[in-house]
């Protein structure tokens, strides 16, 4: 593997092209505000990064070029007035089909009943409006399945996304298009969402740092005061942990009417994530209760494990009790199905009409046909025994700082295996063991691409901490970075021009 600056420049050989020639969203942000880049400049050249390579593995749906130059040159403007503001000021983004919505704009959500009907967005959340305060420049949205209900991005309404370390592989999901737009170097930075494993799982699958936030730290205003009950957050996925950090600090910040947020960070999480960490507690899992899991991944961690100690950090193989209990996903399923019926009927006012089952994909009616069944009592109980377990599985930090464990069971699988009707349920249950535990419990993770199949895979460790953690996550994945960089191994579907 090459061995990398933090701002993915090769400064060695590499796998695949080079990746100096897609600085991360920091360095790019340099580049504009010196005068050396226009943001008119940096835009042309990710689309033409788009067009060289998202007919490969359909990353991205939807393009707002026309919007998106608008704002480049509302950018070069400020600039040459001294006026320019965004710590991100200038950089190419792309904004997953999923809840970032900006008014006006196309929203589809991977459903083929929006896409039909030409469907756009009401309103502008106020995460679209921190992006936009940060100086990002949104070209397009990217591939999500249908409602992000699942770990892998091969809607119907749009097809496949396709990982670029090997078309023949799932990017993920569900913000598998943002991951595969980041890893094939059409951009640096793009957005996420996880519900279950969304950032994580594309993380892992291609490549990339994927850091999922604490409940309560980012916005879900002003149309959610919660998702999923608490589970859903939104965030990036990125090349360089700096970048996740940068956009972290532009994100992080409560809105009035909020139900609740994340206590502040002592600093910025960008200067967490270029510190040391300290000495830490760190318990390895490489086994789960619920089924097997392959030796690769089982390698990455225990590999992760050396190189922690060799970082001076303690490691024993450890892990919460309650991690994988026998009535995790019957409660867990029961208040996504609940809150996915209340999600129709919000499309159903959007397309003015009742949707039918030859509206949406099958798995999506039958989890609407569960959630339609369960009572208000049952969706309470629901909530408030995940309150009671969440408690309890807290209580194993109180001897470890750090959890860590694979992302998922299996390196990436092929695609269309989690898409097979009469096996796909299946498959999708004996991949995802590991994830959603971190939704229910509130507390953040992040993917950290340490891990390599025999075949050039990609393979993500996953990092926990205890609730309110970012920073300390953030300083740990800095220190991985420099022992172990990963920002200039790029995939044979690379944009770039080298």
């Amino acid at each position: 593997m090459a061995q990398t600056s933090p701002t993915g420049a090769s400064t060695g050989t590499s796998t695949g092209a080079p990746a100096e020639d897609l600085p991360d969203g920091v360095a790019t942000a340099e580049l504009f505000a010196s005068g050396k880049a226009s943001a008119v400049e940096l835009l042309d050249e990710a689309i033409a990064r788009a067009d060289r390579v998202n007919p490969e593995i359909n990353a991205i749906i939807g393009r707002l070029d026309d919007s998106a130059r608008r704002a480049a040159e509302r950018l070069d403007a400020a600039r040459d007035a001294g006026e320019a503001d965004g710590s991100l000021a200038g950089v190419p983004f792309l904004t997953k089909d999923l809840t970032c919505t900006t008014e006006g704009q196309p929203y589809h959500a991977g459903n083929a009943a929006l896409k039909e009907a030409g469907h756009t967005a009401s309103s502008t959340a106020h995460l679209a409006a921190m992006f936009a305060e940060l100086g990002l420049v949104n070209f397009g949205r990217t591939n999500t399945p249908e409602f992000g209900l699942t770990i892998t991005t091969e809607p119907l309404a749009y097809g496949p996304a396709a990982n670029p370390w090997n078309t023949g592989h799932s990017t993920g999901g569900s913000s598998g298009g943002s991951a595969g737009a980041v890893a094939g170097g059409i951009v640096p930075i793009a957005h996420a969402n996880d519900g279950g494993g969304s950032i994580r799982v594309p993380a892992a699958n291609c490549g990339l740092f994927g850091l999922k936030p604490n409940r309560g730290r980012v916005s879900l205003g002003p149309d959610s005061g919660d998702g999923w009950a608490g589970f859903s957050v939104d965030g990036v996925v990125s090349r360089s942990v700096r970048d996740s950090a940068r956009v972290l600090d532009g994100i992080s910040r409560p809105w009035p009417g909020d139900p609740y947020w994340a206590p502040p960070p002592s600093g910025t999480f960008e200067s967490a994530a270029g510190r040391e960490p300290p000495s830490l507690r760190i318990g390895l899992c490489i086994h789960s209760d619920w089924g097997p899991v392959e030796p690769e991944c089982i390698g990455a961690v225990e590999d992760a494990g050396r190189l922690l100690e060799s970082l001076s950090h303690q490691v024993d193989y450890s892990a919460p009790d309650e991690m994988f209990h026998e009535d995790f996903f019957e409660h867990f399923r029961t208040i996504i199905s609940a809150c996915n019926v209340v999600m129709l009927a919000g499309i159903e006012a959007a397309v003015g009409r009742p949707m039918a089952r030859v509206d949406t994909e099958g798995d999506t009616w039958a989890l609407m046909e569960i959630g339609r069944k369960v009572t208000g009592a049952q969706y309470v109980s629901a909530v408030e025994w995940c309150h009671a377990w969440t408690r309890r599985l807290a209580d194993w930090w109180n001897d470890h700082d750090v959890l860590v464990s694979p992302i998922m069971t299996e390196p990436p699988p092929r695609l269309g295996e989690l898409r097979n009707p009469e096996t796909g349920r299946g498959r999708l249950n004996d991949l995802l063991q590991f994830t959603p535990q971190w939704n229910v419990a509130g507390q953040p993770a992040m993917s950290v691409p340490l891990g390599w199949t025999a075949g050039g895979l990609p393979v993500g460790v996953q990092f926990v901490g205890p609730h309110a953690s970012e920073e300390m996550l953030l300083s740990l994945a800095g220190q991985l970075e420099l022992a172990a960089p990963w920002a200039g191994r790029t995939p044979p579907v690379w944009a770039g021009t080298g």
